[in-house]
């Protein structure tokens, strides 16, 4: 059955249509507007779009920043912090003039790698986004974990585990605590240690370039950032020991995130052995809207 998709992110909103053997039979983006009332103009002409192209019509599956809260359906959590507080559901419901299921972004990621991504055949998969924030999800046996109160598998409002006496008390962050693992791994929270310790006012992509050009200021931060990424993920193998961990994000591309990180992993596990593989996302920045297609399955 052809299922459609909506993936919902910070700078662009993608609407695509999903075939029976997981292939894109339409896929449309268009820059978000940055504001609620133009992303539910956006999201409505897209999803016109996609229908009009492969001619059918279905319910729709939507992968946000943030997720609606059990206790309202009004939208919290999110860093597109519109969205917060307003019943995005119920709007798009009324727009669309249909049912509409949403989850958070990073549990959209989890589920598409879990079926026919990364994480396929793995019976626990945790899938990090590692972007403009920091998010994650889970699923067990094919199964998306969302908690009692939806938010199980995060791990970006938890503070940086193991932090050294220069990490605390840390940054402060958009939800109100401070050392949030966002502040630290995600894209910005690179960018923001990198020009705290160089106090040069570089893109990701900069100090990347940077680092692969020998600037040893930018290696010795990546070398951070890869630290702290696998104290994260440490914390997490104690908790839920996870098969497989599928990086996704602008900062899971980056190939040298991965050098020695499953040994400085490995280092901070609560066991005698740990060789779990950590990855890269099969499915890079379409597994968002493909995991949101997957939302009715």
């Amino acid at each position: 059955m052809m299922r459609i998709g909506v993936d919902f992110g910070g700078t662009k909103i993608e609407a695509a249509a999903i075939d029976d053997a997981g292939g894109f039979a339409a896929r449309i983006r268009r820059p978000n507007p940055g504001h609620y009332d133009g992303a539910l103009e956006t999201v409505k002409a897209l999803v016109a779009e996609v229908e009009a192209e492969v001619g059918a019509t279905r319910s729709i599956g939507i992968a946000i920043p943030g997720s609606p809260s059990p206790l309202t359906g009004l939208i919290r959590n999110a860093n597109s912090q519109y969205l917060n507080c307003r019943p995005f559901q119920a709007d798009l419901q009324q727009y669309l003039g249909r049912p509409v299921r949403l989850a958070n972004d990073a549990n959209c990621l989890a589920l598409s790698e879990a079926v026919d991504g990364a994480g396929e055949g793995h019976s626990s998969v945790y899938a990090v986004i590692l972007g403009t924030g920091c998010g994650a999800g889970l699923v067990i046996d094919g199964k998306l974990v969302e908690g009692r109160h939806g938010v199980a598998a995060e791990m970006g409002h938890n503070p940086l585990p193991w932090p050294t006496l220069d990490e605390v008390p840390g940054p402060a962050c958009w939800c109100g605590q401070s050392n949030c693992l966002e502040t630290w791994i995600s894209g910005s929270g690179f960018a923001r240690a990198h020009h705290a310790a160089t106090n040069r006012n570089w893109t990701c992509e900069q100090i990347i370039e940077a680092v692969r050009t020998g600037d040893e200021a930018a290696k010795a931060e990546l070398d951070l950032l890869r630290d702290r990424v696998a104290r994260a993920l440490a914390a997490v193998v104690n908790l839920v020991d996870p098969e497989i961990i599928v990086l996704g994000g602008g900062l899971s591309n980056v190939a040298e995130l991965y050098d020695g990180l499953n040994e400085a992993i490995a280092a901070r596990v609560f066991s005698d052995i740990w060789n779990a593989a950590v990855v890269p996302a099969r499915w890079g920045d379409s597994s968002g809207v493909r995991g949101a297609a997957r939302l009715w399955e």
